[in-house]
């Protein structure tokens, strides 16, 4: 009888992409095995994981809204639905194994895994433990990090350091540097700097680079800018009424991020767990600028893990109108730094970490099956 695996969370591509490498990895090992995607009603998962090649089904839950308790009525009320439904998809599909990998869906789904005797593994990808996977902990078999000092957050026993998974595609770029700068129009001798918010873009950001256009047009050095597809229209009017240098090539979308990555000397980014893991896994230099919207400020945790190493620069989302694009520009033309700060991250990187989980996801099933 094949194994079968529940993996939940989602709400973000931060959540998204490890939980489908991880169910990648473990169809690698195990074909026949059957995998079950629980997500968030309404949410990205809803789209991405079907367009993986995985069933999914959505839960009613929503996030609890800090600014506004009383909205959080109608939250309590879905919380206690996703329960109900949670508990009728685990009885029904009759896991091995249920895995959360953060974010709205895996709290009720593994809660109601645990109270039915199913092993659970958390994967937690930042370096300041999500709420949902702190109220897990306890009753969770394994808890894979991707950094040291996690104990802070769960019982030490458990814990296993196997770094974020991150998408394979990136890692399998035939491209040199020279051809994935010629491709996008650019001189392979000049440096490029690639700026990339998100699958949404980032404000920020993009208004940043908007404040700079002088100093961008007047450098040396050539700009990739993804501005992700909520700004791109209002971008790109106000560049036909200012002008847009030559050497700043605007997009809202990368579709081969691999070549952009490959092509880039420098990246400019949030600090989310997945960007971060994939700029170590591909040795990028990088200019982080921490979202101020996300729980616990974790993405300024995740950014710091890597400038106490110099492994990144760190730009304030306060300061950035004024500071990024400047350090950026300077940053692009020091080659020693871009160098240390490369081999920094490089040396920062987990490799394989779907295949690490996706192990430990594997023994789990095998000694419940053991054990019965």
């Amino acid at each position: 009888m094949p194994f079968k695996f529940i993996i939940s969370g989602g709400g973000t591509g931060g959540h998204i992409f490890p939980a489908l490498s991880i169910a990648n990895g473990i169809k690698s090992k195990l074909p026949d095995a059957e995998i079950l995607f629980v997500g968030a009603e309404g949410r990205m998962e809803m789209q991405r994981v079907p367009a993986a090649g995985y069933q999914i089904v959505g839960l009613p839950v929503a996030g609890f809204d800090r600014k506004h308790l009383l909205r959080n009525i109608s939250v309590l009320w879905k919380l206690l639905r996703s329960r109900s439904k949670a508990r009728r998809i685990v009885r029904d599909f009759k896991p091995d194994v249920a895995v959360g990998v953060g974010g709205y869906a895996s709290g009720p789904t593994l809660k109601v895994a645990e109270e039915m005797g199913i092993p659970t593994l958390l994967q937690e990808q930042n370096s300041y433990a999500g709420v949902t996977n702190k109220l897990l902990a306890k009753g969770a078999s394994k808890i894979c990090v991707a950094y040291e000092g996690m104990e802070r957050f769960f019982p030490k026993e458990k814990i296993m350091l196997t770094g974020n998974p991150v998408r394979q595609s990136l890692t399998e770029c035939r491209l040199t540097r020279t051809e994935a700068v010629t491709k996008l129009g650019f001189d392979p001798v000049r440096p490029v700097v690639l700026i990339i918010g998100g699958s949404l873009g980032a404000g920020t950001v993009n208004e940043s680079v908007m404040a700079s256009l002088k100093q961008i047009g007047d450098s040396h050095v050539q700009i990739v800018w993804q501005t992700g597809g909520y700004y791109f229209n209002d971008i790109k009017q106000r560049l036909s009424d200012s002008g847009c240098p030559k050497n700043l090539k605007v997009t809202d979308f990368i579709s081969h991020m691999d070549e952009a990555y490959r092509a880039a000397d420098l990246v400019i980014s949030r600090a989310g767990a997945s960007s971060i893991s994939e700029l170590c896994l591909l040795g990028k230099a990088s200019i982080l600028v921490p979202s101020p919207n996300v729980a616990e400020d974790h993405q300024t945790h995740n950014a710091m893990a890597l400038v106490r190493r110099e492994a990144a620069l760190l730009v304030k989302d306060a300061d950035a109108r004024r500071q990024l694009i400047p350090l950026a520009l300077q940053t692009a033309m020091n080659p020693s730094l871009l160098r240390k700060t490369a081999d920094n991250a490089r040396k920062m990187a987990f490799k394989d970490s779907a295949e690490v989980i996706a192990d430990e996801v594997i023994a789990l099933a095998r000694q419940r099956r053991g054990a019965k």
